[in-house]
Parts: C-alpha cells; structure tokens; sequence
C-alpha cells in the first residue's frame, strides 16, 4: 500500500511514522508513505498558497494552482486539457463536510494499492479543487481541528492496520473494536490479582470454547451499554440477540 500525502506541513508526519507498527511496516515494505510539500509546487518568490476569499470574509482560501499541479505531477493526470484529471488512484479530501470515517470505509481503503490524501489548511480549499481534482472526502468526526495532517495519519494508521503482515498477530485487526461492528471485550494480563481485583476465573481455565463464548458475549453487553447504535447496524444471530433482549435491548 502507497500512500501519497500532499500538505503545507511536511514536518509534523515523521515522528509518527517512524514509530511502533507503522515504523515496522515502511521497513518490511509492506506500506510507503511519501510526503509532498505543496509549497514545492508554487511559482511565485514567496511560494503563496493561499489568497483572500472572493466575496469577503475572514480567513485565507487555500489556492487551486499549487494543489493540481502537485497531484497531477505525482499522481499523473490524462486530459491535456485538464478538464478531467483521470487520476490514477483515489485523491482523499480531508474535510468536515466529508463522509465520515469508519472501519468500513477504512477496509475499503486498503483494497487499493495506492492512496492520495489531501490535507487542508486556513478555511478550506477552493471549491474548484472538490469540484474537478478529488475522488472522496472524509471527515474524521463532527469536530474541528486546525489542518488536514491529523486526520491524514488517522487514515494511514486504521488503513495499514488491515495490510496483511503490518500486524503481529494475524487476527489482530479483526479482532479489535469496530471490526465486527462491536466493541472489543475486556482484557486481561499478568497477575492474576492487583490490588484485590482478579482476574475473571473463565479467562484462567484454559477452556478455549468456554472463553470464546464469554468473550462474545462481553463484547455485546459493552456495545449495549457503550455504543447502543451499534448494534442496529450488525446481523446478529439469534442467540446473540436473545442474550441482549435479557438485558433491556430492543433493536430499532
């Protein structure tokens, strides 16, 4: 998986990337992440990528000019004319106004080998560029937060997850919270007992079936007591349906 990132802060990427599993991965090869100052694509003397916005208004629009040019130089464009670009890979707007983020989104994501993600600055981008330049906006929650770059690395770090061999463990990424449309269930390591609180005996008998029935069944009642609108969005099976009638659940 090649991930082609156009920002004005290429500065504020590699601390993350060059840790943990994300480090790993770039190392084994299995994802690339390149960075693209889009200032490098500006012809003035003072390489200006924003202007005051047409109309008025407070704020700074960020310019069409230096953002085609760097996508089309990296991601390559078709059209002479330029009146469609024909990009060769999905180019991600990261915005508001965009469809928002989840594990589904993100395991359609990793389905495509390369990934251009365009991070926004000031008060948002010419609309020319969501008109003719980008193939999908997302949003990465009903907040707001300073720049694009953030929810960029969000994106980079939920795709990669789902890359066969960037996790330790094979079933990693299936396993944990959302991936099943449920909240993950409790976890426990060494020692048995902390402070007076123990362990949960099922989790200590080397039952594997036993566990795995519990297991399921602690991740339903923490999606019911946490993240109720999840459950409206699952197919559950009966028996995971009778368990969460018991405990107050009526399916919308």
């Amino acid at each position: 998986m090649q991930f082609e990132v156009f920002t004005l802060l290429p500065e504020v990427f590699p601390p993350y990337l060059q840790s943990s599993i994300l480090q790993r991965a770039r190392k084994n090869g299995l994802i690339s992440v390149h960075i693209h100052n889009i200032r490098d694509y500006t012809h003035d003397k003072h390489h200006k990528t924003d202007d005051t916005p047409y109309g008025g208004g407070g704020g700074m629009i960020m310019k069409p000019e230096p953002i085609f040019e760097a996508v089309e130089a990296i991601l390559g464009q078709d059209d002479p004319f330029n009146e469609s670009p024909g990009l060769a890979c999905p180019v991600i707007m990261l915005t508001p106004q965009g469809r928002v983020f989840t594990q589904s989104i993100a395991e359609e994501l990793s389905q495509h080998e390369r990934i251009g993600l365009l991070c926004g600055r000031y008060e948002g981008l010419d609309e020319r560029i969501r008109e003719h330049l980008v193939t999908d906006e997302i949003s990465v929650g009903d907040y707001v937060v300073t720049g694009g770059e953030l929810p960029a690395l969000i994106l980079i770090d939920a795709i990669s997850r789902l890359i066969p061999g960037v996790l330790g463990d094979p079933d990693g990424a299936t396993d944990d919270s959302h991936a099943t449309g449920l909240l993950e269930y409790p976890q426990y390591t060494r020692p048995p007992e902390f402070r007076g609180w123990k362990v949960p005996k099922i989790l200590l008998s080397g039952d594997h079936g036993k566990v795995d029935t519990w297991r399921r069944e602690q991740s339903l009642l923490r999606t019911l007591a946490k993240r109720p609108d999840l459950l409206d969005k699952v197919d559950l099976p009966k028996k995971d349906f009778e368990l969460l009638k018991k405990h107050g659940y009526k399916k919308n």
